[in-house]
């Protein structure tokens, strides 16, 4: 590790929450959240960066200990905790125009064959945690309310947060690239998540653009950042980060692309790679004093 990192410490650590920072049963561990709280007792923010929508902020919340920022809808909704019975802080919340969302969906199809869809509500119509907008068959893979709909009434008359497409026949990775060229990125982010679809976002929205909003909040460039993931969703943010000169960490059971990108590896999120790695990284700050 010091060999690594040499004489370079994180000024903050950023985590993807689903296969990398939790469990297979979706939960922090103690070991993990020890580590989490050790970290910010150094006074090194702990960031979480995830797909999951603000209708599950809650959730999320929970997993980062109520404290702090998250970076939520692959960087399209991001948070500040309140603290003391103080409000949430909302600082950035960025949607997709129906009739846009529409022309994207009917391009995709256009190279792959009919999708299933879903659909999550633009952040500033979610206040109500309004459930997740779903197609008959779409196979949703959490146990939380949805709404099923026919697909005509799927899209939302408002805007949208982001939209899920699933293909009875291509795999995530073969239908984003197959997305990606037919979509114009100066129209629509695509990106995935290793659960089976694909998901359509707003241009520009990624984990790493979602990060930038904290770290103009907190002072910290790329460079010092220290970041973890598992999946193509996490790539912007790792590809980001070490460019800027700072870490990236793959999880063991992390996506081969993510794999490749990172400049790292630590343990699976069944095995505290998460704290394991942080662990490793306090006790060299230790040393150091």
């Amino acid at each position: 590790m010091r060999a690594r990192l040499g004489g370079w410490r994180p000024k903050l650590v950023v985590s993807d929450l689903d296969g990398t920072l939790l469990g297979s049963a979706g939960a922090v561990s103690p070991r993990t959240a020890e580590a989490i709280d050790a970290c910010r007792g150094t006074g090194v923010p702990f960031v979480g960066a995830t797909g999951r929508g603000p209708r599950l902020l809650e959730s999320v919340r929970a997993a980062l200990g109520g404290q702090g920022f998250a970076v939520l809808a692959q960087g399209g909704y991001v948070v500040r905790f309140g603290s003391d019975g103080a409000a949430d802080e909302v600082l950035r919340t960025v949607g997709m125009a129906r009739d846009v969302a529409t022309e994207v969906i009917a391009a995709i199809e256009e190279v792959a064959g009919e999708l299933v869809v879903a659909v999550e509500d633009a952040a500033e119509q979610a206040e109500a945690l309004r459930p997740l907008r779903v197609q008959h068959g779409f196979d949703w893979p959490y146990p939380e309310p949805a709404h099923l709909l026919p697909r005509h009434q799927v899209l939302p008359v408002g805007a949208v947060l982001k939209v899920f497409l699933r293909s009875a026949r291509l795999g995530e990775d073969e239908l984003v690239a197959l997305a990606r060229s037919v979509v114009d990125p100066a129209v629509a982010e695509l990106t995935h998540a290793g659960l089976g679809f694909i998901e359509v976002l707003p241009p520009g929205v990624t984990k790493a653009t979602g990060l930038a909003v904290v770290l103009d909040q907190v002072g910290v460039g790329f460079g010092d950042v220290l970041v973890f993931g598992d999946m193509p969703n996490d790539l912007p943010m790792i590809e980001a980060v070490t460019a800027a000169g700072g870490r990236a960490v793959a999880v063991a059971n992390a996506h081969p692309a993510v794999r490749a990108a990172a400049g790292d590896r630590t343990s699976g999120h069944d095995a505290d790679g998460v704290a394991r790695y942080v662990e490793a990284v306090l006790a060299l700050g230790e040393t150091d004093v």
